[in-house]
């Protein structure tokens, strides 16, 4: 590695086969596309889109659908060396309906394991993880062994390497480590528990899931998710109260989206930004929230305000909830600056 990173995601990554009609049950659809999908996937392509030097750490099957995710990645311009095959398990797939403004449901084609659990800690290449300037992970990937330990063995060398940087006074600090919270109660029903049916349900999958959450808080320095993610870690659901518990499980910034009513950004520092959404026409609301990461990452690389870089993530995700797909849907840094200008 000659180069640090912009930023390096770590987590699921599959196929996406959407609907070519809307408000069509998929019993009734005919004409499907394939995209590549995952949120580690999706959010390292918004980034690369807004002209940051990204990567992904996952794994795929051993499949056409493999090679399918590898030549996506590459042509969105995101570096695919830490992509490895499964040869034991099918790649991933997802499958969606699409019935705008808010019903979009999924279905998830994991069995009997998915690939990107199947992350060991001694594959990680500790150095690059260390050396990017932000680092990205996921709630999916503590779900299930080995993902779960590898997740974790990560954030501590991201952590031990930024008290390292501390102790050597100006060697460089690593950048900002993210917790997206990404809840999926689906995945949290035991071995091979990754599709749309069976799994744990409600109380007992947020149990099951909040002791990792909380070690995994304690090496992020930023958490993001949806209020029903973020309950998934505090046991709370107003958007203030649960910003307030993430900062004191270690962060220093705490990103709550609301829904309807936007997003609120708290820092430790005592700054609060709380931005209204940004009015579109939905056609598919998946892959918002992964544009917003990836505009998120740029708005911390690039050393904004809150208020601005919750605009702007707001914006990205926007412009992606009125496409159809999501890597594909990503925006360029021109789109988003013509889409808020025109606001």
């Amino acid at each position: 590695m000659t180069e640090s990173y912009d930023l390096i995601t770590m987590g699921r990554i599959g196929v996406d086969i959407y609907p070519l009609q809307t408000g069509v049950s998929l019993a009734q659809v005919e004409t499907f596309g394939k995209f590549l999908g995952g949120s580690a996937a999706n959010v390292a392509v918004a980034a690369a889109r807004l002209g940051r030097r990204s990567a992904v750490i996952s794994r795929t099957g051993k499949d056409p659908f493999g090679e399918f995710l590898h030549q996506a990645l590459r042509e969105f311009g995101v570096d695919d060396r830490w992509v490895t095959p499964v040869a034991a398990y099918p790649t991933p797939v997802t499958f969606c309906e699409i019935f705008p403004p808010d019903d979009f449901p999924l279905y998830f084609y994991r069995r009997p394991k998915a690939p990107d659990l199947v992350i060991h800690p001694e594959e990680l290449d500790r150095e690059a993880i260390a050396a990017a300037r932000i680092f990205w992970v996921t709630g999916t990937g503590l779900c299930e062994e080995p993902s779960r330990s590898a997740t974790l063995a990560a954030l501590e060398a991201r952590a031990e390497a930024g008290a390292e940087a501390d102790a050597e006074a100006g060697s460089g600090v690593p950048g900002p480590t993210v917790f997206d919270l990404d809840w999926r109660p689906m995945f949290w029903g035991g071995e091979g528990g990754a599709s749309g049916d069976g799994g744990a349900t409600g109380a007992a999958a947020r149990a099951a899931a909040r002791p990792y959450y909380e070690a995994a808080l304690r090496h992020a320095t930023v958490a993001v998710g949806n209020v029903d993610e973020a309950e998934v870690a505090t046991g709370l659901r107003d958007p203030k109260a649960c910003a307030q518990a993430l900062l004191d499980m270690g962060v220093e910034l705490a990103v709550v989206k609301q829904g309807p009513k936007g997003v609120l950004a708290v820092h430790r520092d005592g700054r609060v930004a709380e931005v209204p959404p940004t009015p579109v026409e939905v056609v598919n609301g998946l892959g918002a929230g992964d544009a917003f990461g990836g505009a998120l990452c740029h708005g911390l690389l690039s050393g904004w305000e809150l208020e601005p870089m919750m605009r702007y993530a707001n914006a990205a995700g926007a412009i992606v909830a009125s496409r159809l797909a999501c890597s594909s849907a990503m925006p360029a840094r021109e789109e988003v600056e013509e889409f808020l200008a025109g606001r």
